[in-house]
């Protein structure tokens, strides 16, 4: 699985935002900033964040973003889905309705399983889990 640069700064940017220990709202170049993303891009990602509703936003002085939901149930998943899509494709294809001739019929059964994999993990590690360094093994 490859991870994007966008995804690995949702991830980082929600994380962010469950440590905070402010009450406030956090600013966004001081997430960039802390996080070492260009403020430009981190913007458009929490703006998709919030259309996905796993951020909130006000505007203005007393503004910033915060968490959408409980950091003990938005899963890594969740951010993953909401900047990039599906979790593992092939092509852009969902393995479950890939098909492939002779031979190589069983390689929709590989790429079936990995996808499998990779939710049980993103699926089930959430940003309480990350910022506790509770993972899986």
């Amino acid at each position: 699985m490859r991870v994007s640069a966008k995804a690995d700064y949702a991830v980082r940017a929600m994380i962010e935002l469950v440590g905070s220990s402010e009450d406030a709202p956090v600013k966004g170049d001081r997430i960039a900033s802390d996080q070492g993303i260009p403020l430009h891009f981190l913007e458009n990602i929490l703006a998709e964040l919030r259309r996905a509703g796993l951020v909130h936003s006000r505007r203005g002085i007393e503004g910033g973003y915060w968490l959408g939901g409980a950091d003990d149930e938005i899963t890594i998943a969740d951010v993953i889905r909401a900047v990039d899509g599906p979790l593992a494709t092939v092509r852009g294809d969902r393995p479950d309705g890939l098909s492939y001739p002779g031979d190589a019929a069983p390689l929709q059964h590989v790429w079936v399983a990995l996808r499998a994999n990779i939710r049980q993990v993103l699926e089930t590690v959430t940003l309480a889990d990350v910022v506790a360094d509770r993972l899986p093994e």
